[in-house]
């Protein structure tokens, strides 16, 4: 600890599911993103940003969705997905194939979806601007996800 900065939590080298926000906070995201099991965790919740980690299991996808009052930014760590924006959600024009190292960028107001088209879990990392999730949410799976969105 140096000063009021926090630190990633290791328990056996893993990084601990949580939120650390909004203290200053240092990561190997990448690792972080890769190791990540649970469909949806807040990694750091800020007052104008928001960190989660997604973990997509083969043939899911994260579910068609439309923030209309914040941007997102999207960065696939590992597997291969199917990216679908659009500006209706029975009008997704925009198609494109990302694999690890790809980074999608969603205008706020854009319905979009991300299916895992590969043969293991798609991992990646989301920033949303502001935060769209409260702080500390953890899905354990895409249907906690939904139950507790509805």
């Amino acid at each position: 600890m140096y000063g009021r900065c926090a630190y990633p939590a290791y328990n056996g080298g893993d990084i601990l599911p949580k939120d650390y926000g909004p203290e200053p906070f240092v990561v190997d995201i990448s690792r972080a993103a890769r190791q990540n099991s649970f469909f949806r965790t807040t990694l750091w919740t800020g007052k104008h940003l928001q960190l989660t980690l997604m973990s997509i299991n083969v043939g899911e996808d994260i579910g068609l969705e439309n923030h209309p009052n914040l941007d997102q930014f999207i960065r696939i760590e590992q597997g291969r997905g199917l990216v679908l924006m659009g500006d209706r959600k029975d009008n997704l024009y925009f198609r494109r194939n990302v694999s690890g190292g790809y980074a999608v960028i969603i205008p706020a107001g854009t319905w979009h979806n991300i299916i895992n088209t590969g043969g293991r879990p798609l991992k990646l990392y989301s920033i949303y601007a502001p935060p769209q999730h409260p702080k500390g949410t953890v899905h354990k799976t895409k249907a906690d996800a939904e139950a507790t969105e509805h």
